[in-house]
């Protein structure tokens, strides 16, 4: 992914949104907290951008996932979902989830809103 170039695109595209970048245990993915939590608890919204994002799941929050650009597999409970633009799909409060793209945008609605302490990563094998 050319970080610095969706960076900059994130950025014109939502100004004033804070862009944070992932590339830790070998994610990468930016994100773009479009409607965060701190602005109403009971939902969020972010733009994330992905090649690949770590396997998690939420106590709490469930989420939907849109496809705004690109394709996307998505991982749920280990379950395979192939996801072009338009298509989207729930993920369950406890269902671990992580998916893999190439520059594929993301919208993410958590309800109730996305927190730190509400994403807790697995060590769930991501080979399938």
């Amino acid at each position: 992914m050319n970080v610095k170039r969706v960076r900059l695109e994130l950025v014109a595209k939502y100004p004033g949104v804070d862009v944070v970048v992932n590339n830790n245990g070998g994610a990468m993915e930016l994100v773009a907290e479009v409607e965060p939590t701190t602005k109403h608890v009971e939902y969020s919204v972010a733009i994330a951008v992905i090649d690949k994002s770590l396997p998690h799941y939420h106590r709490k929050s469930g989420e939907e996932y849109e496809i705004v650009r690109g394709n996307l597999i998505l991982y749920i409970d280990g379950k395979r979902y192939e996801m072009g633009v338009g298509e989207k799909r729930v993920i369950e409060p406890g269902q671990v989830h992580w998916a893999e793209g190439k520059e594929t945008w993301v919208k993410t609605t958590s309800y109730p809103g996305w927190t730190w302490e509400d994403h807790i990563l697995t060590h769930e094998d991501t080979a399938a």
